[in-house]
Formats: structure tokens, sequence, C-alpha cells
């Protein structure tokens, strides 16, 4: 696993950091854990990779 180097700070709705903490409550995960599961499910379902993901599968991203 990755050592984790960088912070993303982002500002949401009451109603959507809610949603956050209801499905990451369901998940048993912590809010930034679900953020990054979530973006990791997105990527993966879109085949966007970084350069470096690319060249070790040999894949293409679509995007």
């Amino acid at each position: 696993m990755d050592r984790k180097t960088e912070t993303l700070n982002l500002r949401v709705t009451p109603e959507l950091k809610g949603l956050l903490r209801l499905a990451s409550t369901r998940e048993h995960r912590t809010l930034s854990n679900m953020v990054e599961y979530l973006l990791r499910e997105h990527c993966e379902r879109h085949q966007i990779a970084t350069p470096e993901q690319r060249l070790s599968t040999g894949r293409k991203s679509v995007r």
C-alpha cells in the first residue's frame, strides 16, 4: 500500500457530508477512507488510470 503524503481539502454541503457520514458508518470506514474508496471505484468503473497504472498493466485510459 502506498504511503499517504498528500492532503485534500474540500467543501461540501452539510447534506452531502451527512450522506458521506451515513455511507462511511454503514461500511465501517472513516470519512476520508470512504472518499478514497468511492474515488477508486469511480476510476475503476470508468477505466481512469494514472500513467503509472497504465504502464504497469499495459492498458490505456479512456480519459
